[in-house]
């Protein structure tokens, strides 16, 4: 059973809390500056917006936990997703006056223990 100290199990917030402050642990072990956090707007949300070498990444982080029957994180970033994900980076582009920047799109996968300790992380440049 999924605990989380209060003898209740992990929420799926908790969970995907868990999964983005490993990856933006990595990302800045990695070099990344963070710009922002959880940015949203009435089209969606970007896990994170970071900088690296003058490019501007916009970061999709996807959890698992339990069962690895579900696939993997990274699995669950579908067509929807990306076209939600490439339009809330427009969004944001437009209101931050950085069209003319360079951008990607990149995928943080991360396996989660029941504890929702980190068991993988894998990030995946370019994805989309």
């Amino acid at each position: 059973m999924r605990e989380n100290g209060t003898g209740g199990r992990y929420s799926r917030k908790q969970k995907g809390t868990a999964a983005e402050q490993a990856a933006v642990m990595y990302l800045t072990s990695q070099g990344y500056d963070i710009i922002k956090c959880n940015w949203r707007c009435r089209s969606g949300e970007i896990d994170i917006i970071a900088e690296l070498e003058g490019g501007l990444i916009f970061v999709e982080v996807r959890s698992r936990s339990g069962n690895p029957q579900q696939g993997t994180p990274e699995e669950s970033v579908n067509t929807r997703k990306i076209r939600q994900v490439r339009n809330t980076a427009e969004v944001y582009l437009h209101a931050t006056g950085q069209e003319e920047r360079q951008v990607s799109f990149d995928v943080i996968s991360v396996l989660l223990n029941d504890d929702t300790s980190i068991a993988a992380l894998r990030h995946i440049r370019e994805a989309f």
